[in-house]
């Protein structure tokens, strides 16, 4: 499978990317933190690192490494507003809860 992106997510992380001037695409991973065991991390990528697997969506590169690939393949990722918040929103199949504050999940 892969990850995918929402059109208003693509054209959000091109923005991102074009004002800060350089790098190859959007990391996207996860960490162990939490009250449920995983929290989602974004940040851009400016080289590969072994392991990596990358997938292109709507003209950006998506770089996932192996280990939270198992977590997060075929997730749609989006990005939304709801009033004065904004912010990307994970659509994750394989997760099968999370806690209250919405800030970790389990799978």
């Amino acid at each position: 499978m892969a990850i995918t992106l929402t059109d208003s997510a693509a054209d959000r992380v091109k923005s991102f990317l074009a004002n800060r001037g350089k790098g190859i695409g959007l990391r996207v991973g996860i960490k162990t933190t939490g009250c449920s065991g995983l929290a989602y991390v974004l940040e851009f990528a400016d080289e590969l690192s072994e392991g990596d697997q990358t997938f292109e969506d709507k003209g950006v590169t998506l770089i996932i490494d192996a280990k939270s690939l198992v977590y997060i393949d075929g997730t749609e990722l989006d990005f939304t507003k709801e009033g004065l918040n904004e912010g990307f929103k994970f659509n994750n199949p394989n997760q099968s809860g999370e806690c209250g504050c919405g800030e970790s999940f389990t799978v």
